[in-house]
């Protein structure tokens, strides 16, 4: 039985065909010239983006979470978002949190018929002790995906705010989130690979989200990560100069003084209290 996937703009046939017979060059500049495309897509949705934003970072000032689920890429991408935010805000583990059809395990290897779930999303979610506070937003490029269309159907029964990143209009997922974020990027390179211009648009996407609303919560200074993590050396010296340069102060001075609080924000503010 056809699953009518051929309706999808995600599957629909490439723009390009004959590829195996294309040049190492014409392939690159095939998929650039596609990729050209995707962040105009995203700037067509940029209102519903912003009106999703909005209604995150009231929530997360009453210590509401954002909840990222999805499958196979799209999953991937709200792990890695998610996972990219303690380290650069400065801000709890469990705060952003990315959920994988299949558990973590599919995060490297997928697992069969973990999307076709309907009930699973849910039953993933409570073990967080998820709340009326927090956000869930579902990553689906096909914008059909079980597994997240029932994640957000029980977490907007229970009182979630809901949102969704999907690459098709009209899609299933979309009406069940609250606030639908549709990036129609049309047919990709190599015709149904996801993982290309809807995984870009995707990861695009999520960056705006969780960047802007870490801004709203005051996680950046200025145009500085003045709470990131210093987790390696290239991070010393990333917060050091800042040090440095916010302050007047020799880098020797500014490192000791980086080292000996812990990030750049409480660095910068124990010295003007001096």
């Amino acid at each position: 039985m056809s699953l009518g996937l051929e309706k999808l703009s995600t599957e629909a046939t490439s723009n390009y065909d004959n590829l195996e017979k294309m040049s190492v060059r014409q392939l690159l500049e095939g998929i650039n010239n596609e990729d050209k495309t995707v962040p105009y897509a995203v700037e067509k949705e940029i209102h519903k983006i912003e009106a999703l934003v909005n209604q995150i970072v009231p929530r997360m000032k009453r210590g509401g979470r954002i909840f990222y689920i999805g499958a196979g890429t799209s999953g991937r991408l709200g792990v890695v978002d998610a996972s990219e935010c303690p380290p650069t805000f400065g801000v709890p583990h469990g705060m952003v949190v990315g959920i994988m059809a299949g558990g973590d395990k599919a995060i490297r290897k997928a697992v069969e018929n973990a999307e076709d779930d309907e009930q699973q999303a849910w039953i993933d979610l409570q073990k967080h002790k998820i709340n009326e506070n927090d956000t869930l937003i579902g990553i689906a490029a096909s914008g059909r995906t079980p597994y997240v269309i029932g994640g957000l159907r029980d977490a907007r029964k229970n009182g979630l705010l809901t949102g969704c990143v999907v690459c098709n209009s009209g899609s299933a997922v979309a009406a069940e989130a609250e606030y639908p974020v549709e990036v129609v990027v049309g047919p990709e390179f190599v015709t149904g690979s996801t993982r290309m211009k809807s995984g870009t648009a995707q990861k695009l996407v999520l960056n705006m989200i969780s960047t802007a609303v870490m801004i709203q919560l005051g996680r950046v200074r200025g145009n500085k990560m003045v709470d990131m993590q210093l987790t390696n050396l290239k991070l010393v010296d990333r917060g050091s100069r800042m040090v440095k340069n916010e302050l007047n102060i020799s880098y020797e001075e500014a490192r000791e003084l980086l080292l000996k609080h812990g990030s750049v924000r409480k660095a910068v503010d124990a010295y003007r209290n001096l």
